[in-house]
């Protein structure tokens, strides 16, 4: 599939497309999206980063993290990749985006325009394993804690957004 993503400014107007590993390289701001699935017992499904994943191999992230990519509209990319990434689909909704800018030691950056969803489901995903090595449901409170102790374990991103997905949870 063509991993044109979509480049765009910091108002989020789209400017361009740029190939996935290139836009990475140049730190280019581009879309992306985070998904939080939660169940009924007011716990996240975080997934295991793959080992081979280009970059944050090995660290807990929220449920699904992709890009939105050309000439596809966003919202079959979400439920593609929620599909492809944990081998289900659910109802999601819009909460909030964000940009984020981070570096990895291997020359890549991710420089995103992070739009997050909220999805509910209370059945036991099949995670793509060249996606995610392992998956696990933890409580939104033990999970804040966690990530207060111990960030290294988790994706730069959950750590950025997940104070924001946590206010917004409780809100709502």
């Amino acid at each position: 599939m063509n991993q044109e993503l979509i480049l765009v400014d910091e108002n989020d107007h789209v400017v361009g497309f740029g190939e996935k590993m290139t836009v990475h390289r140049n730190a280019d701001l581009h879309r992306a999206f985070s998904i939080f699935i939660i169940n009924s017992n007011d716990e996240l499904l975080l997934q295991k980063r793959a080992p081979g994943k280009y970059h944050s191999g090995g660290l807990w992230s929220n449920t699904c993290c992709s890009h939105p990519i050309k000439e596809e509209d966003q919202e079959i990319t979400i439920h593609r990749r929620l599909r492809e990434e944990m081998g289900f689909d659910c109802a999601l909704e819009y909460v909030f985006k964000f940009i984020y800018r981070v570096s990895f030691g291997n020359d890549l950056t991710e420089h995103e325009y992070d739009h997050v969803y909220l999805g509910r489901y209370d059945g036991t995903p099949k995670p793509d394993p060249k996606e995610a090595s392992d998956f696990k449901w933890m409580h939104l409170d033990d999970l804040r804690k966690d990530l207060h102790a111990h960030p290294e374990c988790y994706t730069y991103w959950l750590n950025h957004a997940f104070e924001q997905f946590y206010a917004h949870h409780f809100k709502s």
